[in-house]
């Protein structure tokens, strides 16, 4: 161990040093070695100083006080390891490392508890072998005290002089123990307060990492101090409720957030949960926002009287599944309301297209084809909700299945035209008989005839007017005084449920054209 002593310089005395290091080396004998190797020991050590990092100004008071004490120049805290001496304060060196097999500490807790003091190394054969006693500092007196942590000696406090002390004043040593004591107990605090720090960093980061979680999911977090009447949560819980600024508040104005016509039920759950410690579970609009939030949660602790004091909860933002329930139900109403219409129609087709023939071979062929024209339109309605779709779409579905050559034979000139529900369904029904007639008779029954469609819309005294008109050409003449049949009738009829619309057929010679007039 290098300790300074006399007006030498430093740098003098560390070369000095470092030659008696090499030159008389004091191997630590098997007893010593074997206290220093001790499992427990090395355990406890490591429990309580992880981690050397060089002197700890804490325990500078206590070096300073045994130095005091002993009226010396040299005073140490240190732990020891292994095979090194460390040190957590010193005064009189700037060392902060010794090795062990030069110390006098190493040689002083292998003998047990209790304090040693060495009056006159130089004439004790334990220690006169010494590098430190036999050149630089040359020292003579040590008293040393061992700092014990869990029953284990893991280091000293303890003092040098470069004079011998031919008696020391017996009421010395008990107090160098009680430093020592105290050293111990600075150890094991500040040991404790490391892992707490560890801890607490660990559960902020922990905290962290959950609300991070919580935010990208879009998880509203909330706790209610049941005693307090307080509430208070995350940034995403009084976004979702539209409460500026966001911080605690009260249990009564948490209430007022949610919507009134969900309120009653919302309290009335959470003091269900609350008498009875089970979950709380559901759905409410927030006054503010408007949102739809599914809330869930419990009671987390009770008081001694077994009364609920904190109730943990979080809320989920499910505005888009409600809205997109809500509009199944409507959906569902719609359709409901279609398919009542449609069986009507349907009835009415079946009885129309009985009267019109007796051969059933016929009235199949008729009805299916009807039938199809109605499934058609319904699935292109129910493709897009049962809202509106585009003229083209239905003029497609429609004519398609009917022309040999669809891009040739049908020519079609319109403007953007929208249709609701009815208007779709009774002028696909149009467009069918048109079509399945020209297959038959006129121009789609030729590969030189065409259709010609113009659509239109018009403003009329504030309403919009679909004006449409249906022109075959190419085709085989047509014969004017022909038998008028139930398409015919059914081309006029389709369009009754459109109050304002009307269908007027003309059957010219040169092909057959239908002028359609339907409000948007």
């Amino acid at each position: 161990m290098r300790l300074p002593a006399g007006p030498e310089s430093e740098a003098g005395r560390t070369i000095v040093y470092r030659k008696h290091m090499k030159d008389n080396v004091q191997p630590l004998s098997s007893d010593v070695a074997a206290v220093l190797g001790t499992p427990d020991r090395l355990m406890a050590l490591d429990a309580a100083v992880p981690i050397f990092t060089g002197p700890d100004p804490d325990f500078d008071d206590i070096a300073s006080l045994a130095a005091q004490l002993f009226s010396v120049p040299i005073s140490l805290v240190s732990i020891l390891g292994r095979t090194d001496q460390w040190f957590l304060a010193r005064e009189g060196t700037r060392e902060i490392r010794a090795p062990s097999e030069d110390s006098f500490c190493a040689r002083m807790i292998a003998r047990g508890d209790d304090p040693m003091v060495v009056a006159d190394a130089s004439r004790n054969p334990d220690f006169a072998c010494l590098p430190s006693v036999t050149g630089e500092p040359y020292l003579r007196f040590y008293a040393g005290a061992p700092v014990v942590v869990d029953d284990q000696p893991i280091g000293t406090v303890c003092v040098f002089d470069v004079e011998p002390h031919e008696e020391t004043p017996p009421d010395l040593l008990p107090k160098l123990k009680r430093l020592a004591s105290l050293a111990a107990s600075l150890l094991k605090l500040k040991e404790e307060a490391r892992r707490r720090a560890l801890a607490a960093e660990m559960l902020s980061r922990e905290e962290k990492r959950h609300a991070l979680a919580l935010d990208a999911a879009n998880v509203a977090s909330w706790l209610w101090d049941v005693s307090a009447g307080i509430v208070s949560g995350n940034e995403t819980f009084y976004r979702m409720l539209g409460i500026k600024p966001p911080k605690p508040m009260s249990a009564r104005r948490f209430f007022t957030a949610v919507h009134p016509l969900d309120r009653k039920a919302t309290i009335g759950r959470l003091r269900s949960a609350l008498a009875t410690g089970k979950e709380y579970d559901g759905v409410f609009r927030a006054a503010k926002s408007g949102r739809w939030l599914l809330g869930r949660g419990r009671v987390h602790e009770w008081d001694a009287e077994g009364r609920p004091t904190v109730f943990l909860g979080i809320n989920v933002d499910v505005t888009d599944g409600q809205l997109a329930s809500e509009r199944t139900r409507l959906l569902l109403r719609e359709l409901n309301h279609r398919v009542k219409n449609t069986l009507a129609m349907l009835q009415s087709l079946a009885r129309q297209t009985l009267r019109q023939t007796n051969d059933p071979v016929e009235f199949m062929d008729a009805f299916a084809g009807r039938l199809q024209s109605l499934s058609e339109a319904h699935g292109l309605l129910s493709d897009h909700e049962w809202g509106v779709i585009h003229l083209k779409m239905l003029l497609q579905k429609q004519i398609m299945p009917y022309a040999m050559d669809y891009e040739s034979q049908i020519e079609i000139h319109k403007d953007e035209v929208e249709l609701g529900p009815d208007q779709a369904v009774g002028l696909g029904l149009v467009l069918h008989e048109l079509a399945t007639n020209a297959r038959k008779y006129g121009a789609l029954s030729v590969r030189s005839g065409k259709v010609v469609i113009a659509a239109r819309v018009v403003n009329e005294e504030g309403q919009r007017v679909l004006n449409m008109t249906w022109h075959e050409v190419g085709g085989p003449p047509v014969d004017p005084g022909g038998r008028r049949g139930f398409g015919s009738v059914l081309i006029e009829r389709s369009l009754d449920k459109i109050l304002g619309s009307s269908v007027h057929v003309e059957y010219l010679p040169k092909g057959v054209t239908a002028v359609i007039r339907m409000p948007l």
